[in-house]
């Protein structure tokens, strides 16, 4: 029989109580949903009581909840259930080191920041190298916080202009079937990125960066034959580059810029036959200085949580069939 116990956790003032446990106490009822504990609020008191292993764990994710909420910052229901995976997966857990640090503020006072330790490894990683290659699947922040690194990068004078870039290829649609001229068959292809600008910059001051030619945002096809220099350049979607546009690009780095390729190997597009770039790249550029790959996983998802359960279901699938659902033809050569 394990041995049950309890811990108490004494909180400052209400504001930070109400912080802590959450609209409708919905944090603390989301720990007692993970641990095998009940966690008992009276004012501004805890009581925790359970398994002593559990009660020890949660107390130290209670507390290190508090230490981030004295210091000023908000926490979500998201950040809680990250915290709690974490320890359930006896991970060590370094919430502070997220929480402090902030890429940027944007125009509506939003803090940018890393919200997983692996979107923090990421985030230093892109700080640290010349190329920097962050694979993971949707929801897992990693064109985001390129572009924030991007405008932070221009802000700070570190680059003087940011250049974002995408292969024109989505799920089997051709630009030839789409109607409007060059500039609207390719939009469509680049609204992730321009929403994503929008709410980090505001679509007044995109409008006036883009105008001015401190942001370029431009399909893969038109970064043939350039040197970028002194450029914060993002290519987004790499997992349906072929191995040519791969090197096409990668060769356009010119002298003080900085590259970021992002990608999800599990949603290539490409035709049949067709390699990906960014497969391809794993292997060319692995042990290359300077050149690093940070690999995203459904941890790291800050979107709904149903997204993970999504990945989740789709890897126990695959590995059930034995196979890649995307086929052989987008499997490493």
């Amino acid at each position: 029989m394990k041995k049950r116990t309890e811990a108490k956790l004494k909180v400052q003032n209400n504001d930070h109580a109400l912080s802590l446990f959450g609209k409708f106490d919905e944090h603390l009822k989301l720990l007692e949903d993970t641990f095998p504990v009940q966690i008992l609020p009276r004012g501004t008191e805890i009581t925790i009581f359970g398994d002593s292993e559990a009660v020890g764990k949660v107390k130290e994710l209670l507390q290190q909840l508090l230490d981030v909420i004295e210091r000023g910052n908000m926490i979500t229901i998201q950040d809680v259930r990250y915290a709690t995976q974490m320890v359930k997966g006896e991970e060590k857990l370094q919430l502070k080191k997220l929480f402090h640090d902030v890429i940027l503020v944007t125009n509506r006072g939003k803090e940018i920041k890393p919200k997983t330790q692996g979107q923090k490894t990421y985030v230093d990683a892109i700080r640290r190298d010349g190329i920097v290659f962050g694979i993971g699947p949707a929801g897992t922040g990693k064109t985001y916080l390129a572009m924030a690194m991007a405008v932070q990068a221009f802000k700070a004078k570190e680059a003087s202009r940011i250049i974002l870039t995408r292969p024109a290829v989505e799920a089997g649609e051709k630009l030839g079937f789409l109607p409007g001229d060059l500039q609207e068959k390719v939009d469509p292809y680049l609204r992730p990125i321009y929403d994503a600008l929008y709410d980090i910059l505001s679509i007044d001051t995109f409008r006036k960066y883009v105008d001015r030619g401190i942001i370029e945002v431009a399909p893969l096809a038109y970064m043939r034959g350039r040197t970028l220099d002194d450029s914060f350049i993002l290519l987004d979607e790499a997992q349906n580059t072929t191995p040519e546009q791969m090197k096409m690009f990668l060769t356009r780095m010119g002298f003080g810029s900085k590259v970021v390729v992002t990608g999800d190997i599990t949603q290539i597009d490409l035709p049949r036959g067709k390699h990906s770039g960014l497969e391809e790249a794993q292997f060319i550029f692995k042990d290359i200085p300077g050149i690093s790959f940070v690999y995203l996983d459904k941890r790291d998802v800050v979107r709904h949580p149903l997204v993970q359960r999504v990945i989740k279901a789709y890897e126990d699938y695959e590995e059930m069939m034995g196979k890649d659902l995307l086929g052989p033809e987008n499997s490493p050569s």
